[in-house]
């Protein structure tokens, strides 16, 4: 069952348009970075979706395991532009 949050839907929508601007600046660019930080939202996005189906209970440690690998990924795209 689908529950409309504007918090979520807010924060889904958001996800989608940073993950297509990073898989277009990968694509364009072959900017490694933009595509790590598309990914990263792209997992954001799975978790606030799992959210708005009313999955957040039932998923608990897999959304935790989805939004650490998507800090993480974050973080990792941040180092390597610190390195360059």
């Amino acid at each position: 069952m689908f529950v409309f949050d504007p918090i979520y839907v807010v924060n889904l929508i958001l996800c989608i348009i940073i993950f297509v601007l990073g898989f277009l600046a990968y694509k364009s660019k072959r900017n490694k970075n933009a595509f790590y930080v598309g990914f990263a939202f792209a997992l954001f996005g799975l978790s606030h979706l799992a959210t708005l189906f009313e999955l957040r209970e039932q998923l608990t440690l897999i959304l935790i395991g989805i939004r650490t690998l998507a800090y993480l990924t974050v973080v990792f795209a941040l180092y390597k532009i610190l390195k360059e």
